[in-house]
């Protein structure tokens, strides 16, 4: 057994050569070392003083080393290794993995058995149940901040009497402060304005190691000691409702001094303006009934934009982009390119739905390129992007960007910023200057909120895949990132479903917009697709998958689509150890794993991918044979993206869904989806539907008798369904 570790400051931080140190005397009896020796737990107050030491029931007992336990005890202190402060008031856990009792670990700051690491100001007073602030920074800047041996930090203490702490993570530090509100305030402002490029008040000789000469100094300049030695300013409260009254004024003069800007650019050619009613409507049915609408509240347009059938129609004047179709090769465009490329050009607002793989991506980026290239302000006085597309995921993100590369125009620069990647690098390419932003709404938040991104000068908004953002709970980010885009720009969105949540942020976002619909706006998934859905068990489902993938030809490729992070896991190291090469796609895994994942199975260097509905939108790989719903998704338009994997690009393809028990309440919305598609639909899927139905009915009759909705089974739940739904069998 070893003796007690080093000697710890009010910080739990071991002081240099303390220890280690003898333990007292009266300290070293035998005790309880979980070496099936035990003792009297309350001998000497409670004290565990050696490894695996026990302080059960003591009154501020101890359990200095590793292992150490303080359970049920008035003050008591787990200082070491794995030390617990189990149920105490007050108790400490002040080095490293301590907990709370359950296996969890503990906060850095709290009051009372949960204590996880104590705070104390110079004057002893304990700041960490006070208020308590956090600033982000880069890693970049953290030396900067710090100092040759915490020298900053301390210096910047005893000028604002705050208690700071940097947390380092993998791309930014946390900077935490406690302390009285101004003090946290006045210490905010310094370290922010210490790591702010380009503004900094502070002297040139930094005083931490690794920058230039190792200069020692105050970091500080005399301007700055001044001002922080000051009382900040009181903060005026917000009149939220005189700016709720005056918000039209408000938003004149946030706009007032705004650039002109060009939309319309569509030239109709003869061939176009000779079509008449009957043709353009045949050409409409014929190309999987393309409908028209407008959506212009007051004074409907006199007439709808004819569609351009064919590339020449749409894009004669600019040589550039044609010669970039010629290149790629294709033949004559989409139906939903087709109407949407003169809605565009016309400088209408749209609102684009078509099935996925139709070429949704295409129809906005061309009249994207020629929208920004004839703005009447030049690119070099613009002062940051032209164009933005906000879409729901990294990986739908980087295509967009690829597609953008594709088609390059003018020598436009795009950038693709989304969650997960360098942001140091995205802020560097941003401030270099860019023309088009591919973005996920988080992270452009992120750069939005710091001034490092300038959306002022963002004509043309495309939001692609709406539904999908909605889903994912973007709508807050989507709302800040728009108010700082000018009213008056062109806004494109674009989804492969129509819901509610779509067509509410559609009259809030856009302004008398136009929609093209291709095929029916009640969900179908594509036609090109045979959908097959079997009636299992839950304990068969790995069964009949295995079947299937044993069953598969050389050149097929299969996409699995499982409802949970683990499954994918699970499903992926079974098929690894079955000798199966197989990639997983989930939101877990690094950006680099992900991209590593997504271009493999590309590349058909494997050609199983089991992914979650991360990879339901968006995923353009255009030889993806089957699709395989091992677990039905949590709603039914999840299904269309999800089937709609395969079948692209004018091929044919296969989807098998596995249905049980416990997706019977989704019954009913499928076979509408298969009927559509002219499917085959099952007879099990039938009866489960209306045996679904019966349950709900008899459920809504027995609440309104005042007999609840318990639907059996412990907690109201029944042993096979979810949210109250009876068990039922085949």
């Amino acid at each position: 057994m070893s003796d007690w570790e080093d000697e710890y400051d009010k910080d739990g931080v071991a002081i240099p050569g303390s220890g280690p140190k003898p333990a007292p005397a009266e300290w070293k009896q035998p005790c309880d070392d979980r070496q099936g020796r035990t003792v009297d737990p309350r001998h000497n107050n409670g004290f565990g003083s050696w490894i695996g030491g026990r302080a059960d029931d003591g009154w501020g007992g101890f359990a200095f080393s590793r292992g150490g336990r303080a359970d049920e005890d008035w003050g008591g202190f787990g200082l070491s290794r794995g030390g617990r402060p189990d149920n105490s008031g007050g108790g400490f856990a002040l080095r490293r993995h301590g907990d709370g009792g359950d296996g969890r670990p503990l906060p850095r700051s709290s009051d009372g058995g949960g204590g996880g690491r104590r705070r104390w100001s110079a004057s002893g007073d304990r700041l960490d149940s006070g208020l308590r602030v956090t600033v982000t920074v880069e890693n970049a800047s953290v030396g900067k901040l710090i100092g040759r041996g915490g020298a900053n930090i301390r210096e910047l203490e005893e000028i604002t009497g705050a208690r700071i702490k940097v947390f380092r993570g993998a791309y930014e530090a946390e900077v935490v402060i406690w302390g009285p509100p101004e003090a946290q305030q006045r210490a905010e402002e310094m370290i922010e304005k210490l790591v702010a490029d380009g503004n900094s008040p502070f002297t040139a000789g930094m005083s931490c190691g690794g920058l230039e000469g190792g200069a020692s100094g105050s970091v500080w300049s005399p301007s700055a000691l001044e001002a922080a030695k000051k009382p900040p300013p009181p903060r005026v409260p917000i009149d939220w409702n005189e700016l709720r009254e005056n918000r039209q004024k408000y938003e004149e003069m946030k706009w007032k001094d705004l650039p002109p800007m060009k939309k319309n650019f569509y030239v109709e050619l003869e061939s176009v303006y000779l079509l008449t009613a009957e043709e353009v409507n045949e050409w409409r049915q014929e190309n999987n009934d393309v409908f028209v609408d407008d959506l212009k509240e007051v004074g409907k347009r006199r007439t709808v934009p004819k569609p351009c059938r064919t590339f020449m129609e749409a894009f004669q004047f600019y040589p550039e982009i044609m010669d970039n179709i010629h290149r790629v090769g294709f033949v004559k465009p989409t139906p939903i390119q087709s109407q949407a490329w003169p809605v565009l050009l016309s400088g209408e607002d749209l609102i684009a739905i078509a099935q996925t793989g139709t070429g949704k991506t295409l129809a906005y980026l061309l009249p994207g390129f020629i929208h920004m290239d004839g703005q009447p302000i030049p690119r070099s006085e613009r002062g940051g992007p032209g164009m933005l597309v906000l879409t729901p995921t990294r990986e739908l993100a980087l295509q967009i960007e690829a597609e953008c590369s594709k088609y390059s125009f003018k020598g436009y620069k795009s950038i693709c910023i989304y969650g997960g990647g360098d942001r140091r690098g995205q802020i560097t390419v941003v401030k270099g200057g860019v023309d088009i932003v591919i973005a996920t709404p988080g992270r452009l938040n992120d750069l939005q909120m710091n001034d490092l991104i300038n959306l002022r000068s963002i004509t043309y908004l495309v939001l692609d895949e709406a539904d999908r953002m909605l889903d994912m709970g973007f709508e807050p980010q989507i709302m800040k990132i728009i108010l700082d885009i000018r009213p008056d720009r062109q806004t494109v969105m674009t989804s492969a479903t129509w819901p509610p949540g779509v067509r509410r942020l559609s009259t809030s976002y856009l302004k008398s917009p136009m929609m093209v619909n291709v095929g029916t706006l009640d969900l179908a998934a594509v036609n090109t697709v045979q959908q097959t859905v079997l009636i299992v068990n839950e304990e068969e489902k790995k069964a009949y998958l295995f079947d299937f993938i044993r069953s598969m030809q050389p050149e097929e490729k299969v996409l699995i689509f499982v409802g949970r992070k683990i499954k994918a896991d699970d499903l992926s190291s079974d098929m690894c150890l079955g000798g199966l090469s197989v990639r997983s796609l989930h939101g877990n895994h690094e950006q680099c794993d992900r991209e590593d994942a997504l271009r493999d199975f590309k590349e058909s260097r494997v050609r199983i991918l089991v992914a979650t509905d991360l990879a339901s939108r968006g995923l353009d790989v255009h030889d993806i044979t089957h699709v395989y719903n091992y677990d039905f998704p949590r709603n039914i338009e999840e299904y269309v993206h999800r089937v709609g994997r395969t079948g692209r690009a004018g091929r044919s393809g296969a989807s098998i869904t596995l249905v049980t028990r416990e997706d019977w309440r989704m019954a009913a919305e499928l076979i509408p989806i298969l009927e559509r598609s002219g499917q085959e639909v099952p007879v099990e899927l039938l009866l489960m539907a209306e045996r679904y139905e019966k349950h709900k009915r008899d459920k809504e009759t027995l609440q309104s008798r005042g007999g609840g909705g318990g639907g059996g089974g412990r907690g109201g739940r029944g042993r096979g369904g979810r949210d109250g739904e009876q068990s039922w069998m085949f």
